[in-house]
């Protein structure tokens, strides 16, 4: 674990985490359902770590780099019809929960009855729930939202702002001093400034490398860690 900045935990109101590498790791679902799109294109298919990389800006962005950055619009539509339609059957076939995940949002809620938890994914919203629930990690939220659940994904702040509105009570929303959230790459530390909360990155996920260009105010080796960060 490596601190940058001290997070004041107990202060904490609303804990947000980001899906795919944080939660679950869902690499070869994904890139299979790349590579079944790239076949179904008449394109090479990649290696697994490959597309692990393009992983973090939503289905969309996803697409579009395993193609190379086409000009076609329609094919870039096209393809990511392609691959949403084999990934909403496949999503679940290799997917997991990372180790230390459950126990340590046991752990969370009965440590911190005063906060919430929430999803926030670039990750389609329809699946992001299905998983969510499909994991037995329903219990744990209050909210979980996709990257289509609003006109902008991460790193804008607007998932984040909407979070910590629905959080509050009747004194008022969840301020952003009392908020944080926990994801692997970049564009999650990136969100967490953006909205002016706390960031944690987990370097165990699919995108850790990111971190070294935007370092958040934790990192964290394992889910094991999230208990001991927060004692800490």
């Amino acid at each position: 674990m490596n601190v940058n900045r001290p997070i004041p935990f107990r202060d904490l109101r609303l804990f947000i985490f980001d899906l795919d590498g944080t939660l679950i790791d869902s690499r070869v679902d994904l890139a299979n359902a790349v590579n079944a799109m790239l076949r179904q294109v008449e394109r090479p298919e990649l290696l697994h770590q490959t597309i692990a990389t393009y992983i973090g800006d939503g289905a969309p962005m996803l697409v579009r780099r395993a193609l190379g950055d086409p000009d076609d619009e329609n094919f870039v539509q096209h393809a990511l019809d392609l691959f949403l339609a084999y990934y909403r059957q496949h999503k679940l076939d290799h997917t997991y929960v990372y180790e230390g995940v459950l126990q340590s949002l046991k752990n969370m809620q009965a440590s911190f009855p005063q906060a919430k938890l929430a999803v926030l994914s670039n990750k389609p919203v329809n699946p992001s729930r299905q998983i969510v629930e499909a994991l037995g990690l329903t219990p744990f939220f209050f909210q979980v939202y996709g990257g289509n659940s609003f006109h902008t994904k991460k790193p804008d702040p607007h998932g984040v702002l909407t979070l910590l509105r629905e959080a509050g009570n009747e004194a008022g929303e969840v301020p952003a001093s009392e908020a944080v959230l926990i994801g692997d790459s970049a564009v999650d530390v990136l969100t967490a400034r953006n909205s002016g909360i706390y960031s944690v990155g987990c370097a165990y996920g699919l995108a850790p490398h990111t971190l070294a260009d935007a370092p958040p105010d934790i990192l964290v080796d394992s889910p094991m860690e999230w208990m001991e960060m927060i004692a800490g």
